[in-house]
């Protein structure tokens, strides 16, 4: 469910960063107003929407479907806001400089901007996939047997409810721990010298 939903959340949010920075003015407005709403209210509640919500409308998806969904429209509003962060952070001068070498518009935000802003986006966007790793375990609220789930079907069958919720804490923690470390050398090895980056941020609404 993390990495799916981190790709997919990353689609979007890439879209939708794009569109807010340099659509037209009913598209950035579009996009913001998504972002505002996505970032405004409970995952949780978003959750509930997508699969107790759209059965009333004829939409039927299983539980991992929904949960999966659920957390890429989530995921993507908070990636497009690191990477919006990330592509304003880029001097302007850059797009006029290619912009007068013959580039299009197009050309220049892939050749030219994309490929710096992704990289100091990478301490803000790391924390997505620490979130997600965490924030996956609400699943099981939809009946997703994800490891929350499975440990509280056993906690339930063996009475060990401290035992058994104690090592799923410490499952979560070596994932993050492991990951916060791999993502920390892939950003020191692909920083580029001289451009900051944007930091990893200690709050996050969901």
């Amino acid at each position: 469910m993390t990495f799916i939903s981190l790709a997919l959340g990353f689609l979007l949010g890439l879209i939708l960063a794009l569109g807010r920075v340099y659509g037209k003015t009913i598209i950035s407005g579009f996009c913001s107003g998504y972002i505002e709403v996505i970032r405004g209210t409970p995952l949780l509640v978003q959750l509930f929407i997508i699969y107790f919500g759209l059965p009333q409308v004829g939409i039927n998806l299983d539980p991992l479907t929904a949960a999966l969904i659920g957390f890429a429209l989530n995921s993507g509003a908070y990636q497009a806001e690191y990477l919006r962060g990330s592509i304003q952070s880029i001097e302007s001068g850059q797009m006029v400089a290619a912009r007068s070498l013959g580039m299009t518009k197009l050309k220049a935000i892939g050749n030219i901007i994309l490929p710096q802003a992704l990289r100091i986006s990478i301490p803000a966007w790391s924390n997505e996939l620490i979130y997600l790793i965490k924030y996956t375990s609400i699943a099981y609220i939809i009946q997703v047997r994800e490891l929350t789930a499975e440990g509280k079907f056993i906690a339930a069958h063996t009475f060990r409810f401290l035992e058994i919720f104690a090592i799923i804490a410490i499952i979560y923690l070596v994932l993050t721990m492991i990951f916060t470390e791999v993502i920390d050398r892939i950003e020191k090895k692909i920083s580029i010298p001289g451009i900051g980056t944007i930091k990893r941020s200690e709050h996050r609404i969901i």
